[in-house]
């Protein structure tokens, strides 16, 4: 169909008279003479579709019509693939100049239309035949067939023509000395003058040393054969003439393949049959030249270049590869993507008879292949270590242009600027295709995450939407492909600062995060556990941040001393269907504070207080103690006290209240170091009442005597309250009283406990789930607070 429409385009070459002649600018148009033809390629793109050809020699000019092309020996061919008009002359067309058969010198008109206004230019070219010409010369054109025998031959070699007993030619017409016969199967018909021959299209031209004949394909007078099953168009004509009592015969026979190629396995093949014709006996093939595009080569070479020659059963194949050079290809869209293959062939034959004079026979022959699909294909080249989508896009031809490229439906338009995540890069190749890789992160927004419980990984998902584009109609075509890539997927992870009062986590947010539960401890984190523990939370599409104050539920303190202490705070990433911790932030900060109270989970208190209002005149820290006289600090300075003691230590004392236990102690100066009467002088002073409480449904085990065990830190608290030195004095030496009611008793039992040379062997009473509750504090005698000491738990 493409083929119909080329040639369709010739008889766009109608007689226009030009307006003017100029001259051609440079590189619109190119000159070539071959062995026995002229051929001038036109640049379409310069001169427009309405193109057409003038013959000129000193008679006048000659518009070159489709059908005055075949019969004068011009060929004109629009070839879309290479954008250009293309005339073939024959070295014997009509209105070449010829000297001796040797020097032919052509001169046409090239008339264009520019914006409604006709143009013409002048194109001249002299060419030198630079072989000997053969005895028989035979050109298969695309268009018509030519025949040239030299002029002294009078009939070939072997049996006398059939001709002599033909019909007598001295009845012909008396217009002309010479006659012809024209022979058609086994029919011989009636003899005519070459006038009348002329106006049915045949043409006779006698040069210095030649006879040519020519005619155009289908003639009424031609014949169409089958030899060794090959089609084969051949017109036989027999010119003669009687000068005096001579007669001159010359036998004129042009047979021709008409074989239209077909297309096997990536060859273009071609046949012919191994003989000229059969009615011409005698003659021998000997050689076969092959060339594409124009230029001859011997079959050896020809072979090396991948075509494949071959005889047998009375034919000759050539077979011609679709990338030989000189040919062409076009790709196009019909109900998909295709391409089809164009070959100018250019064959020669040469036969020798028994005398060892050549017959050539050359053919031109315009190959076209079928529509044959095109195949553009896709190689997903992703690396999953690199995180990014590598699809690789390849085998396009160069007549073809990546316009466009949609990602899971996001669309992105040529030319590509790479300034997003993802990228498109063009590859060359020297077969004259190119290729595109696409590279997409997998972190892109346009990539599709989806978690794959059977693989345990997360799935990256891309659905890549190529659009390509066939030039120069600008055709879209559409190529689809998906990848799909598994990643091993990690828990988030946080990012950590200190601040002066406490840490900073912020989690970048990801599309799979949703997989994990972050949690403190074994409570999830949420806005209503952040509020309840006075935690700080933003919470948005980007990130997490969370500011985690200082003495807060959740720290671990360490390495405390008056300068200051470590304080760590850890937040767990955990499974959400198992609750398997599966990661972990931990963050450990350096702290200073003037004064604080640690409640550790193993029922320790660790306190740095400022007694600088607590002391009395004169005192320094290092000389106070807590209840019991003989627990003093750790450490101490100017004005703070370092104490770090057992909850069930040093005098402490336990309250139950509600739902919390509460471990008290105090901080101040006893009369071991001042004396009674100066302590009865000192002004008032603040009391340092220290307190360390704990949620009773977090505790494991209350003390008995030494061990302590609970999931939380408890929440510590330093209470000052003003008294006077005295009544401070008075209440850390208070006896046991001997009441006998049971209270008192209990009390009387616990402050025996505490003798300092009493150890017992540490015991401990398990608090079992259902004691958590309100209802077990209900049972205690009505009262609403009840001071226990350490041995009644």
């Amino acid at each position: 169909m493409a083929l119909v429409f080329w040639f369709g385009m010739a008889l766009l070459l109608f007689v226009l008279l030009p307006a003017k002649s100029d001259d051609i600018p440079a590189g619109a148009h190119s000159t070539e003479c071959h062995d026995c033809y002229f051929v001038m390629a036109v640049d379409v793109s310069f001169t427009g579709e309405e193109l057409h050809f003038e013959a000129v020699d000193e008679t006048g000019v000659y518009p070159i019509t489709q059908k005055y092309s075949a019969e004068c020996g011009y060929t004109v061919s629009v070839l879309p693939l290479t954008g250009q008009v293309e005339l073939r002359a024959s070295y014997f067309s009509c209105h070449t100049d010829n000297k001796d058969d040797e020097v032919f010198t052509f001169n046409f008109n090239l008339i264009s239309n520019h914006e409604g206004k006709e143009v013409t230019y002048a194109v001249n070219k002299t060419c030198t035949h630079s072989l000997p010409w053969s005895p028989r010369e035979v050109t298969c054109e695309n268009n018509y067939m030519e025949v040239s025998v030299r002029s002294e031959v009078a009939c070939p070699s072997g049996e006398m023509s059939d001709d002599w007993h033909a019909e007598n030619p001295n009845k012909a017409s008396a217009a002309s000395d010479w006659q012809v016969m024209f022979h058609r199967a086994d029919e011989q018909l009636k003899p005519m003058n070459l006038s009348v021959a002329r106006k049915q299209g045949y043409l006779f031209d006698l040069t210095d040393r030649r006879i040519v004949f020519r005619t155009a394909y289908g003639q009424p007078h031609s014949s169409s054969l089958e030899v060794n099953g090959v089609p084969v168009e051949v017109i036989h004509a027999t010119l003669f003439s009687r000068q005096s009592w001579v007669f001159i015969i010359v036998d004129l026979v042009a047979s021709c393949s008409m074989h239209e190629g077909s297309y096997d396995s990536g060859y273009m093949v071609w046949e012919t049959p191994d003989l000229l014709n059969p009615l011409v006996s005698g003659l021998t093939n000997t050689q076969v030249n092959i060339g594409v595009g124009g230029e001859l080569v011997q079959q050896p070479a020809a072979e090396e270049s991948g075509f494949i020659v071959e005889k047998h059963d009375g034919k000759v194949e050539i077979s011609i590869p679709y990338n030989a050079e000189g040919g062409y290809r076009k790709s196009f869209v019909s109900g998909g993507l295709h391409e089809f293959y164009v070959f100018n062939l250019y064959l020669e034959q040469i036969f020798v008879n028994k005398d060892l004079e050549e017959t050539r026979l050359r053919f031109h022959r315009t190959l076209a292949t079928p529509m044959l699909p095109l195949q553009v294909f896709t190689v997903n080249q992703t690396v999953v270590e690199e995180h990014t989508f590598t699809v690789y896009l390849g085998d396009v031809p160069e007549d073809i242009e990546l316009s466009a490229v949609e990602l899971n439906g996001h669309k992105c338009i040529a030319p590509f600027k790479n300034t997003s995540g993802h990228t498109v890069i063009e590859v060359f190749y020297p077969n004259n295709t190119h290729g595109y890789t696409l590279k997409v992160p997998f972190d892109d927004p346009v990539v599709i995450k989806k978690f794959s419980k059977e693989d345990e990984a997360m799935k990256h998902i891309l659905e890549v939407n190529y659009t390509l584009t066939v030039l120069p109609e600008n055709e879209p075509f559409f190529h689809l492909a998906s990848v799909m890539a598994l990643s091993d997927i990690t828990p988030p992870e946080f990012d950590a600062v200190c601040s002066e009062s406490g840490i900073i986590f912020k989690l970048d947010h990801r599309p799979f995060d949703y997989l994990w539960h972050i949690s403190i401890g074994s409570d999830l984190l949420t806005p209503e556990l952040a509020t309840q523990h006075g935690y700080i939370m933003t919470n948005d599409s980007q990130s997490l941040l969370l500011e985690v104050p200082l003495f807060t539920h959740g720290y671990e303190y360490k390495d405390i001393c008056l300068k200051g202490f470590t304080g760590t705070f850890e937040i767990l990433v955990k499974d959400r269907e198992t609750s398997e911790v599966l990661s972990s932030a931990v963050k450990t900060c350096q702290f200073t504070a003037s004064e604080f109270i640690v409640c550790s989970t193993d029922g320790k208190m660790t306190v740095v207080a400022d007694l600088s209002l607590a002391s009395p005149s004169g005192e320094i820290p290092a000389r106070s103690n807590l209840l019991n006289m003989y627990c003093g600090p750790k450490d101490a300075d100017d004005t703070r006290a370092l104490f770090s003691f057992p909850l069930n230590s040093c005098g402490s004392t336990v309250k139950l209240v509600k739902e919390r236990v509460t471990y008290q102690n105090e901080i101040f100066y006893s009369k071991r170091h001042f004396s009674e009467s100066k302590a009865a002088s000192e002004p008032t002073t603040e009391r340092l009442i220290v307190q360390c409480m704990y949620p009773l449904a977090g505790l494991h085990r209350l003390f008995s005597v030494y061990k302590f065990e609970a999931d939380t830190a408890g929440v510590g608290k330093i209470i000052r309250t003003s008294q006077s030195t005295a009544e401070s004095q008075q209440t850390t030496t208070v006896k046991p009283t001997t009441e006998t009611t049971p209270a008192a008793k209990r009390t009387t039992r616990a402050l025996a406990v505490f003798k300092p040379a009493f150890h017992p062997t540490a015991l401990y009473i398990r608090v079992y789930p259902f004691q958590k509750h309100l209802s077990m504090i209900k049972g205690l005698k009505g009262a609403s607070q009840t001071k226990l000491n350490p041995a009644q738990i």
